[in-house]
């Protein structure tokens, strides 16, 4: 089955600032769940421009202490898929930035836990059309959760907030990044 988790924002800043801030978004210290972020491969298209990147994040497994504060049922649908002994989570992400059309479209998936889990997410930074000065951001994830049997949807439900939650964090955390690299931002 899965859930879906679908995101818009407007950064009222230009595409390149965007761009760079979010290539220079982890780690911070805004989110220290973060470890490491690594470039695996980056490839330029001579005839086109558009530049290839793949990148390995290490996060820190924060489900343990999430659970905590969660209701018995989801520790036990955790405790049933043993999860909570991975300690780090990674992450893969791939970009493909073109600055000549002002876009760039990231698809990423977790790596870990694929037994019992799916994680996916595509986004797309562009130029906004209401203000060539802005950058909307849109962002669509996913998770299926399979191996816990009819916990399944309990599991997805909880997941679903997870990332919704995620996805506001990222937003919060680039809109004070931008503040800091590039000042106020644009008005209209």
């Amino acid at each position: 089955m899965g859930v879906s988790v679908d995101v818009h924002q407007v950064y009222k800043y230009p595409f390149e600032q965007v761009v760079a801030s979010f290539l220079r978004k982890y780690p911070n210290p805004m989110d220290k769940n973060v470890l490491s972020v690594k470039i695996t491969e980056e490839k330029r298209d001579e005839s086109t421009g558009v530049i290839y990147r793949k990148r390995i994040a290490i996060c820190q497994n924060v489900v343990p202490e999430i659970l905590r504060k969660k209701s018995t049922l989801v520790i036990l649908c955790w405790k049933k898929v043993s999860i909570l002994k991975v300690p780090n989570i990674q992450l893969e992400e791939e970009s493909w930035l073109n600055p000549r059309e002002r876009n760039m479209a990231i698809r990423s998936h977790c790596l870990t836990w694929t037994q019992y889990a799916s994680m996916k997410e595509e986004s797309v930074f562009r130029e906004s059309m209401e203000n060539p000065n802005w950058t909307e951001f849109i962002q669509r994830g996913r998770i299926s959760v399979t191996g816990a049997g009819f916990l399944n949807c309990i599991l997805e439900t909880f997941a679903s907030t997870f990332l919704r939650q995620g996805a506001q964090k990222g937003i919060r955390i680039m809109e004070m990044l931008l503040k800091e690299q590039c000042g106020a931002p644009v008005a209209e």
